[in-house]
C-alpha cells in the first residue's frame, strides 16, 4: 500500500489509513514498532517506489510487512524519519544526507546502498554540445548537493570550466570560464525535464528522466562516464541512529538486496536505475 504526501507549499494530503505528525527535533524519539505492524518506508515519488514495492511483496512472505509512503517534497522523508513517523527511507545519496544532518541536526545514519541513479545532460534542440549557440540557457538542479554534480558534468562536456578544487560542491559562483556566455538557470530537480522545451540543455537525474520518457542512452553525456560523481548517484537506506540495528529493518534491506529484486530492477528500468548488489 502506498501513501503520498504533497509539497510543503500546499497542505499535506493525508491517507485515510494513517496520519503523520512531522517533527524535526534532533531529540525526538521514535516509538517502538510492534512486530505485527508494517514497517513504514519513505521514498520520493517516482520509480524508486516501484522497486520498494516489489521488495515489500517478497518481505511480506518472510514475515516483514512494509508500507511504502511516497513524498513529493525531498525534505519530508528525513523529517518524517526523524520524528519517528516512518521507520526507514530510501531516496537520497550520502552527500544529501550529510547536508541534511549538518543543517537540520537530524540523528539519521546511512545503512546499505540500494541503487545507482546516474544522470545525464539532455537536449531537445541540439545533438552536439558544439551546436549550442552563445548566450543559450542551460539548466541545473537548485539544491546544493546536486547543483555541483550538474556543473561538473557540464564542465566535462566542455561548456564551462570551474575554479580549481570546486569539485562536487561547486556552485554557479565557481564557474571560472564560460566561453559561450551561457546563462545557467537553477530549477527544481523535478521540473528539469519540462525545462528542455525552453533551454539548450539540462541536467536530469534518471528517476525524473524515466518519468519523462527520457532514456539515459539518449543523453548527450551520461554521468556513468564520470567516476568521481559516483557518490552522488548511489542511493542509501537511512534510519534513525536508535533504530539502525532493528532486525526487521535489516531483514527488509536483505530482501531488497536479493536476486529477484535485482532482476526486477534490471528488467523494468533497462539501465536507468542500476542495482548496487
Amino acid at each position: 500500500m502506498t501513501s503520498r504526501f504533497r509539497s510543503p507549499f500546499a497542505a499535506l494530503v493525508v491517507s485515510s489509513l494513517a496520519l503523520f505528525t512531522l517533527g524535526t527535533g534532533a531529540n525526538a524519539q521514535a516509538p517502538a514498532v510492534a512486530s505485527d505492524k508494517p514497517l513504514k518506508i519513505g521514498v520520493s515519488a517516482g520509480p524508486y517506489g516501484d522497486i520498494l514495492r516489489e521488495a515489500a511483496k517478497l518481505s511480506a512472505e518472510q514475515g516483514v510487512k512494509a508500507e511504502i509512503i511516497e513524498f513529493t517534497d525531498w525534505n519530508q522523508p528525513n523529517a518524517a524519519l526523524q520524528a519517528g513517523d516512518i521507520d526507514l527511507n530510501n531516496f537520497q545519496n550520502r552527500p544529501y544526507l550529510a547536508n541534511q544532518v549538518k543543517t537540520r541536526g537530524y540523528n539519521i545514519v546511512a545503512l546499505d546502498e540500494s541503487i545507482l541513479v546516474p544522470a545525464g545532460l539532455y537536449s531537445k534542440k541540439y545533438t552536439s554540445f558544439a551546436d549550442i549557440p552563445a548566450g543559450s540557457k542551460i539548466a541545473i538542479p537548485n539544491d546544493p548537493t546536486n547543483g555541483g554534480r550538474a556543473l561538473l558534468l557540464f564542465q566535462k562536456a566542455g561548456l564551462i570550466k570551474l575554479k580549481p578544487g570546486s569539485g562536487l560542491y561547486a556552485s554557479v559562483l565557481d564557474v571560472a570560464e564560460n566561453p559561450k556566455n551561457l546563462k545557467i538557470v537553477e530549477i527544481d530537480a523535478a521540473q528539469l525535464p519540462r525545462s528542455l522545451d525552453d533551454v539548450a540543455a539540462a541536467f536530469v537525474s534518471s528517476n525524473y528522466a524515466y518519468l519523462a520518457g527520457l532514456q539515459l542512452k539518449s543523453a548527450l553525456l551520461a554521468e556513468t562516464t564520470l567516476e568521481e560523481a559516483k557518490p552522488y548517484f548511489t542511493l542509501v537506506f537511512a534510519a534513525r541512529e536508535d533504530r539502525k540495528d532493528d532486525p526487521r529493518i535489516a531483514k527488509f534491506i536483505a530482501v531488497y538486496r536479493s536476486q529477484p529484486v535485482k532482476d526486477f530492477t534490471l528488467a523494468k528500468f533497462n539501465g536507468s536505475l542500476i542495482p548496487t548488489w
